[in-house]
């Protein structure tokens, strides 16, 4: 259950970023897994009709949320919401990316999942990295390469899993979606306690990376076995943006 004391999400910061551009679906995103060892980075959206959305005080920022709870919440976000979507990039492409690009390509295949495509934003954290960079030689010439990146306002929110409703149901859904992709990996290697662990760096983890070694799906780019006393990965290299 949500902690007694954290205060109730709104829809305040939605309907502001609404009125300030004047348009009516707007895009709340969260990602999960960005200090993980192994797993994807997971990016989570929804999209409100500003219009006729209704208010959802149950929503709170996934991590203060049992299992259960999340679990109960998703079909209700999912009903809530006039379109969603749950994007993932691999931890072959965080290496190949680097963190910003591999978050930016799992926003967009979130956004692309989505039946109704918002024209307008809220991400939560402090930094932007959601909107497409300016567009280089190679992509003018790669008519046929993933798009990345969304060519739409986007305004950031400190905390915003915490205070903003539909940034909270992008959180719930990125959250289970890339929980049960990791409790399914641990299957396959289970000496690794994913699904325990969901990848992030414990004490634990990083001991059977010395011991076993790094399987397909750790972040080859990583301190993978160093710290083992740290709480996340962090990453060796910062490649594209």
């Amino acid at each position: 259950m949500a902690d007694s004391k954290s205060k109730a999400t709104t829809l305040e910061h939605e309907r502001a970023l609404a009125a300030r551009h004047g348009v009516r679906y707007i895009a709340a995103v969260d990602e999960v897994g960005r200090g993980a060892l192994a797993g994807p980075i997971t990016v989570g959206m929804t999209v409100i009709d500003i219009q006729q959305v209704t208010e959802f005080p149950e929503l709170r920022d996934s991590k203060l949320l049992s299992p259960d709870t999340r679990m109960a919440l998703v079909d209700p976000v999912r009903q809530w919401a006039v379109g969603y979507g749950v994007g993932h990039a691999s931890a072959a492409e965080i290496d190949a990316l680097g963190v910003t690009g591999a978050l930016r390509l799992a926003g967009s295949r979130a956004m692309a999942q989505c039946a109704v495509q918002p024209e307008a934003a809220l991400l939560d954290g402090s930094y932007d990295w959601l909107t497409a960079p300016e567009p280089d030689l190679f992509d003018i010439l790669a008519d046929d390469r993933e798009p990345i990146g969304l060519h739409i306002p986007v305004a950031t929110i400190v905390k915003g899993d915490m205070t903003c409703q539909a940034i909270a149901g992008a959180s719930i859904l990125a959250k289970v979606e890339r929980d049960g992709i990791m409790v399914g990996l641990a299957t396959e290697h289970p000496y690794f306690g994913w699904e325990i662990n969901k990848g992030y760096a414990t004490a634990a983890h990083r001991a059977a990376i010395v011991v076993q070694g790094p399987c397909d799906y750790h972040r080859k780019s990583w301190n993978l076995t160093s710290g083992a006393d740290q709480a996340q990965g962090e990453a060796t290299t910062k490649k594209a943006k």
